[in-house]
């Protein structure tokens, strides 16, 4: 039977048998408050790295943008580079063009527009442009481009570059045009 006097003992309370009142109920009072605090540090963790998260988020969004900012950036930036180095021969390819014919021999002009060509391929070349000239030089299909043959003199001309009609281009390893070429062919 239940005391009446034992409701109104606070909890922990001894009873008169010496028994402790609501023992379960106190270590479990504990074990929540400990619960409560572990959620509060979970909660707590969970915001900063929520925080962490979103700041990256942010950081690489920004990184995305400049990236894409800065490429659409270069290709002018190079080609504003070219241009400025090629105004030179520009200029001088000008002064060729107002000479007076009637006061310049024919050997100064083609002089002249030789210059202009040197200057040039030296701008394209440190822009990494390289000239693709195969005369004598085995045929390659991947570098050349045949538009004629013409007969070997001997075996050992087959397939041998005799002329070129327009030399080829090529660019950081990217080939920009073939060379068109006429190639030997043995008949034999």
């Amino acid at each position: 039977m239940e005391n009446p006097q034992d409701d109104a003992m606070p909890t922990g309370a001894e009873t008169p048998s010496g028994d402790t009142l609501d023992q379960p109920e106190v270590q479990g009072g504990l074990a929540g408050a400990d619960q409560a605090a572990a959620r509060g540090d979970t909660s707590r963790e969970l915001d900063e790295q929520r925080d962490k998260y979103l700041r990256l988020a942010a950081e690489y969004d920004n990184y995305r943008k400049r990236s894409a900012r800065e490429r659409q950036e270069a290709a002018p930036r190079a080609q504003a580079d070219l241009l400025r180095q090629l105004l030179d021969p520009l200029d001088d390819l000008s002064r060729f063009a107002h000479l007076d014919p009637a006061q310049v021999d024919a050997k100064t002009v083609v002089e002249g527009a030789a210059m202009v060509e040197r200057k040039v391929q030296k701008v394209f070349a440190a822009a990494g442009l390289t000239t693709v000239n195969p005369i004598g030089a085995a045929f390659d299909p991947t570098q050349h481009e045949a538009v004629a043959t013409e007969p070997a003199a001997t075996a050992e001309e087959d397939e041998q570059v005799a002329r070129v009609f327009q030399v080829g281009y090529v660019f950081n390893g990217q080939l920009l045009r073939p060379a068109r070429v006429v190639v030997k062919q043995w008949n034999g």
